[in-house]
């Protein structure tokens, strides 16, 4: 299987200039349907724990708590979100997507002590 895939990925690559409207466009779009489908079956990834996106684009960011009062609310709010004492709301999850740019998966997903209960 791995001769298949590297084959695979050696023609995606030979098609990345095509044309979207043109034959080798269509065929690109295909193979590259086919890897990511391959790629999500045999090699799935969990999305990160809410709090652990939060942190993690917050640290990439530079951000302390207080830049999190505008998503959350007060600053008793965001330090609840972050030691894992108030799940997220809808509208939160939200925000964290519209202004850190988290992937809206992440925070919409419950943490793991939410899910185990």
């Amino acid at each position: 299987m791995r001769v298949i895939a590297l084959s695979t990925l050696k023609e995606i690559e030979s098609l990345m200039d095509a044309s979207p409207n043109s034959p080798e466009g269509a065929r690109l779009d295909v193979l590259v349907a086919l890897v990511e489908s391959y790629e999500r079956k045999h090699y799935a990834l969990d999305l990160p724990d809410p709090v652990d996106a939060i942190k993690f684009r917050m640290e990439q960011l530079g951000l302390t708590p207080k830049d999190l009062e505008p998503i959350f609310g007060r600053r008793n709010r965001v330090y609840e979100v972050l030691n894992r004492k108030r799940p997220l709301t809808m509208k939160m999850a939200w925000r964290l997507h519209s202004e850190l740019g988290i992937p809206a998966e992440s925070p919409i997903r419950p943490p793991a002590e939410y899910r185990a209960a």
